[in-house]
């Protein structure tokens, strides 16, 4: 592994893998249900009004609200919490143009992706399959469902632009490298997630 790459340890980069899988795959098909029952904000009418569209979007919900969110939710607090805000982060925000205002951009994407997330797996499971295919658009649940969704995409892309101007292509390269280090094994990583269960929050 060329010394310049970045190391990033292997579960986070499981994790990362998994939960970007699903996130991406709940707002492509979320958008396609938008865009076949709704359009009232604009649209491309890629699709016709499809039922199975939001069986699919409500599985990549499920699987992101059962698994994914959950045990990332418990790394990023525990294993990985200097990812996202900090108690000066805001106040590093202000020193534009400087290189930890980069590193506090990324940092406010990641913890906004990971809150929009949560909003909307939530107001996701308070929706009615039923609400789109009959014309039903102006439930609360629903709206909140839709601003998440546009957070969501919105960290997303900072996330991707600050990742790449904070370490270039080695750290995104390096969230797909194969190799780990002997500490890193996943033989130990049942001990590593106990003494992080333990540890207190910082």
């Amino acid at each position: 592994m060329p010394n310049s790459q970045p190391y990033q340890p292997l579960l986070l980069r499981i994790l990362h893998f998994l939960t970007a899988f699903l996130i991406i795959g709940a707002v492509v098909t979320g958008f396609l249900v938008y865009d076949s029952w709704d359009r009232r904000f604009g649209g491309f009418a890629f699709t016709q009004a499809n039922r199975n569209l939001i069986d699919i979007h409500g599985t990549f919900g499920f699987f992101i609200f059962f698994v994914a969110l959950p045990i990332f939710i418990i790394y990023c607090l525990k294993a990985g919490r200097n990812r996202l805000l900090q108690r000066n982060t805001l106040q590093q925000l202000t020193l534009v143009g400087k290189p930890i205002w980069w590193y506090s951009l990324q940092r406010l994407a990641n913890t906004a992706m990971l809150v929009a997330a949560i909003f909307a797996v939530i107001s996701g499971k308070f929706q009615d399959e039923n609400w789109l295919p009959s014309g039903e658009l102006n439930h609360i649940w629903y709206y909140i469902h839709l601003i998440a969704w546009v957070v969501v995409v919105l960290a997303l892309a900072i996330h991707l632009l600050m990742s790449s101007k904070v370490g270039g292509l080695s750290l995104l390269l390096s969230m797909f490298d194969t190799k780990y280090r002997p500490a890193d094994s996943p033989r130990l990583w049942g001990e590593k997630i106990m003494n992080w269960l333990r540890r207190p929050s910082l």
